[in-house]
């Protein structure tokens, strides 16, 4: 326990690929041998049955050696009780070998983000979240692209992921 483990999250609106971009990061970062948990918000509100848990799913399979859904209380690790916030589901992370938990939801927690622009009115993410790393957007995003931070086409995925495997590596611009 009390291990450093680096965090990033990928934040959006429903159906905007935080998904798949999930599995791309974990290949990415399980493919240089860190060992990746993640950690995905079932944002509909409730309980998450079978049909909502297959992101984490897709999670496992894509290499995640923890993968869990939370919503309604109920952690599908599987461990159930009153409520789970985010500080104590990273808590308890603590307690796996790993070396870096991706988080897929939770907007407004505190820790780097990924923000994925799909529609123009996705804009206001940028306006109301902190700590955002970079922004992924659609070609039907038809709004400004953000000076203040790395932006690439969700179609550049070679420039997207080499700069996000950097991230997950620890590494930095100019180290």
């Amino acid at each position: 326990m009390g291990q450093y483990q680096k965090i990033l999250q990928v934040v959006g609106y429903q159906n905007s690929g935080k998904t798949t971009l999930m599995e791309q990061l974990i290949r990415e970062a399980t493919a240089t041998e860190l060992r990746v948990a993640t950690i995905k918000h079932h944002g509909h509100g409730g309980i998450p049955d079978v049909e909502s848990s297959k992101d984490s799913m897709r999670h496992e399979r894509a290499g995640a050696a923890v993968a869990a859904v939370e919503g309604g209380g109920v952690l599908r690790l599987s461990a159930k009780r009153d409520q789970w916030n985010l500080e104590d589901i990273l808590d308890l992370y603590q307690h796996f070998p790993i070396d870096l938990i991706l988080i897929e939801g939770y907007k407004h927690a505190s820790y780097p983000k990924i923000v994925i622009l799909q529609m123009e009115e996705d804009y206001e993410l940028l306006t109301e979240l902190h700590e955002i790393m970079c922004v992924l957007y659609w070609p039907t995003y038809t709004g400004e692209l953000p000076m203040d931070y790395s932006t690439f086409s969700i179609d550049a995925k070679e420039d997207y992921l080499a700069f996000l495997c950097k991230e997950m590596r620890f590494e930095h611009a100019g180290e």
